[in-house]
């Protein structure tokens, strides 16, 4: 009777994997699909290859959702839903995924300083960038996910490279930092809640390069869409953003529906909505 019941609950472990940060869906976990409106995950980069599906965890808790591409080594997009800052400085550590290295690691993210001295022999960046692939490369750490945008611990979170993409440090520190901040007045002022997704469009063939091998692509543009609602969920306002990610420092607003035809000229399967029903009323 005990051996059955031993067999039992090995077969019920493996028929029933546990939902870990990588996931094959977003919907494999009601606590990450959340951060999309209305759970509609977005089709934008879905038909890639070489993507990944991570759920951001950190402290036991999701905190925001991000399509990775483990070829570029910068995300696709991150979605998350705005929270109002209650203070706190910038994280001194620089995250990593460990389930990118192996899928039986940790499922939370994990300082990438001190999970390269745990396992020295093995190479955490294979299908990650790491935190050595930008210093001194003349480009920042561009959270897409913006830290400013949420409360601790969930702006903790956000300094994780798989939401980083090397940013012009013109645009990084001036006119797009000046939209998040244009962003925050508007969540705060007039949304009840705040569905955000921010993304990079990956150039052609700029790269970051360490020792002679392409490292991190440079993205051509970094972008954000979000779908303001009311108290009872409803859609009260929208809008879009793009900026060319050089020193040109220029940000240009946008509809939804402009942002989707522009996603569109980069993309070779159809773009489609980027929140349900386009987060119209």
């Amino acid at each position: 009777m005990k051996v059955s019941l031993i067999l039992c609950v090995l077969t019920g472990m493996f028929l029933h994997p546990a939902h870990g940060h990588v996931v094959a869906n977003f919907w494999d976990s009601p606590d990450c699909v959340k951060f999309f409106y209305k759970e509609k995950v977005p089709e934008l980069g879905a038909s890639q290859p070489n993507v990944v599906r991570l759920c951001q965890r950190f402290l036991n808790t999701y905190h925001f959702a991000t399509l990775y591409d483990t070829y570029h080594r910068t995300a696709v997009y991150s979605a998350y839903i705005f929270q109002t800052s209650n203070g706190g400085g910038r994280e001194s550590r620089w995250f990593v995924e460990p389930q990118l290295v192996n899928p039986t690691w940790s499922s939370e993210m994990e300082d990438g300083y001190k999970l390269s001295q745990q396992n020295p022999s093995i190479y955490l960046g294979e299908r990650q960038a790491l935190n050595e692939d930008y210093t001194n490369s003349g480009f920042d750490r561009g959270h897409l996910n913006p830290n400013g945008h949420h409360a601790v611990p969930s702006r903790n979170a956000t300094f994780t490279l798989t939401n980083v993409v090397p940013q012009n440090p013109t645009l990084n520190q001036n006119a797009w930092n000046k939209h998040e901040s244009k962003l925050t007045s508007l969540f705060n002022a007039n949304c009840h809640q705040a569905y955000v997704l921010v993304g990079a469009i990956p150039s052609s063939n700029n790269w970051i390069v360490k020792n002679n091998v392409k490292r991190v692509n440079i993205p051509e543009y970094v972008w954000t869409a979000y779908c303001c609602v009311d108290q009872n969920g409803r859609p009260i306002q929208s809008g879009a953003a793009t900026a060319l990610n050089t020193e040109l420092n220029v940000v240009v607003e946008r509809s939804l529906d402009e942002m989707v035809n522009f996603l569109q000229q980069f993309s070779d399967a159809p773009v489609d909505e980027l929140f349900s029903g386009q987060c119209r009323a």
